[in-house]
């Protein structure tokens, strides 16, 4: 695993957080499955309702810096069925970047309690 210089001064998770909209986004994504990068944009659009798209300059940058710091990885051992099939890099999520994720998600959590706490946000709105 290739390691930015940042990532290796700061390889401890809390580091990480907060997380940028689109890193979290992409995390979330390949929570579920290992995916390459139009089904990353797709699972991201689902996930979001289509409130969230994100566009190739910004995904395949994320991708670039999230491998680079440890939070997801290319695997290399994917079959592909077709020549054209052989260009897609697949990524998947690490166990670091699990951690990550999931102190993102606690950090997000708290602030939704925030939220409903001030009047901001009812538990009883379409959470679709």
């Amino acid at each position: 695993m290739d390691i930015s210089e940042d990532a290796l001064q700061t390889h401890h998770p809390q580091a990480f957080v907060p997380l940028t909209p689109a890193v979290f986004h992409i995390l979330l994504a390949l929570g579920k499955a290992d995916l390459y990068g139009l089904l990353i944009m797709q699972e991201v659009e689902s996930l979001t309702h289509q409130q969230v798209r994100l566009g190739p300059g910004t995904l395949y940058r994320s991708l670039q810096r999230m491998v680079l710091d440890g939070l997801i990885e290319e695997r290399s051992d994917v079959n592909h069925a077709t020549a054209r099939d052989e260009r897609r890099r697949v990524y998947r999520l690490t166990p670091f970047g699990h951690q990550v994720a999931h102190l993102e998600a606690q950090r997000l959590a708290t602030l939704v309690e925030a939220a409903m706490a001030r009047g901001f946000l009812s538990d009883r709105e379409d959470k679709s």
